[in-house]
């Protein structure tokens, strides 16, 4: 989905809106006035109301958390360490209120699963199914199909995500969801059967 430039304030302000009191409890006509645009500004460009703005505002999170998860991974000495580190970059941001509440919370509900399954695979799908195959090509991980292991571990680590987020402790809750990440990893390394 390609963002529209003009778009942007719109943008800045439905994220924090969102993050902060939700999808539902957020008004487009309150949006606009938080970003100085017209309500007839805001309609123009988002003819599908709130939930296209909300579209947007979850690509472009998406994005933007990809780009930092993509940033940590590439600090990895080596594939498998650059693997632990992406996913451990994905935790640490369920923490934070704009992922948990806007990619974690309101995404699916908001977007649809197809919807919001789609975006998810854009932008996780794709990142784990490269790591994989770079842990696979250097022999840390034995040869497996890694669509079907990215797609597994998405799905773990999107429940993983959602816990942490939804904790009234997330601390302690991404430390145990770390630590159980961890070892469902650690499953990876070992040979197949």
């Amino acid at each position: 989905m390609e963002l529209k430039t003009s778009s942007a304030p719109l943008i800045v302000a439905a994220r924090g809106l969102f993050a902060q009191r939700g999808y539902a409890l957020v008004e487009l006509t309150e949006i606009a006035r938080e970003a100085d645009v017209s309500e007839e500004e805001a309609q123009r460009l988002y003819p599908g109301g709130k939930e296209e703005l909300f579209r947007a505002v979850a690509v472009s999170l998406s994005a933007e958390t990809a780009a930092r998860i993509r940033a940590e991974a590439r600090l990895g000495s080596d594939p498998w360490e650059a693997l632990e580190r992406g996913i451990s970059a994905f935790l640490d941001a369920s923490e934070t209120p704009e992922v948990g509440q806007i990619l974690l919370r309101d995404g699916p509900t908001v977007l649809g699963g197809e919807v919001w399954r789609a975006i998810d695979s854009e932008y996780a799908v794709g990142l784990l199914e490269r790591a994989l195959q770079d842990a696979i090509d250097a022999g840390q991980v034995p040869p497996q199909p890694t669509r079907a292991a990215a797609h597994v571990l998405v799905g773990a680590l999107e429940e993983a995500a959602i816990a942490v987020a939804g904790a009234e402790d997330p601390m302690t809750a991404r430390a145990e969801m770390g630590r159980t990440v961890e070892h469902l990893l650690a499953g990876l390394r070992a040979p197949m059967a």
